[in-house]
């Protein structure tokens, strides 16, 4: 019997965060096994509770939801997490991926999205709704210096539609293997560690 996905809600809304816990408490694979009202409270208890996922709002009493994955971040760096808010901004959108979100989806998407993105996380991939897509997208201006070949920009922007190292390599047409090769490389020009970093550093130099 394969292992449940353990995950956690943070949502100052209550209506809304039981009503997820119902939905996903339904799905065999899923166990809800924390609902928090604040960041703080998630912070507390997230050693004990050890969730793969947190969902996790943005505007919450107290810490928000951004400050609230940095701090969760730092405990259980393995740890994925999906914002989920009524707030469509592309500030708050960057932000939130820069603090280590792993995908954004607004609080109007239906439960089957809810579960679909859960399910894209755990294969690797950044779900996004389509219109904060558009906004990611559209928000970047290109610089035409860029320290990155051609093939490596190509990766980045991959990266930045939140594309895994297999889904990069499948849309691109090489294997594996160069995928994290051209990622490895990524990193060292843009003299960063992580993908969340290098997406900030792309941002600021505006390379994408």
């Amino acid at each position: 019997m394969s292992l449940k996905t353990r995950i956690a809600i943070v949502e100052d809304n209550a209506a809304v965060r039981e009503g997820f816990a119902t939905v996903l408490n339904s799905i065999d694979q899923y166990m809800v096994v924390g609902l928090h009202e604040t960041a703080e409270e998630a912070i507390r208890q997230i050693e004990e509770e050890n969730p793969g996922i947190v969902l996790m709002d943005i505007g919450l009493p107290g810490m928000n939801g951004i400050e609230g994955i940095r701090e969760m971040r730092r405990i259980k760096p393995r740890c994925q997490f999906i914002i989920i808010s009524v707030h469509e901004d592309s500030e708050l959108v960057f932000q939130a991926l820069c603090a280590g979100a792993t995908g954004y989806i607004t609080k109007n998407s239906n439960y089957m999205e809810i579960l679909n993105a859960i399910r894209e996380v755990l294969s690797g991939g950044a779900p996004m709704s389509t219109k904060i897509a558009r906004m990611v997208i559209s928000s970047f201006q290109t610089n035409t210096y860029t320290p990155l070949t051609k093939r490596e920009m190509e990766v980045l922007q991959e990266l930045a539609r939140g594309k895994s190292y297999s889904m990069i390599a499948k849309s691109l047409g090489i294997t594996n293997e160069t995928s994290r090769s051209h990622i490895k490389s990524i990193y060292s020009k843009l003299e960063v560690n992580t993908k969340y970093e290098a997406l900030e550093k792309a941002r600021k130099d505006k390379l994408i």
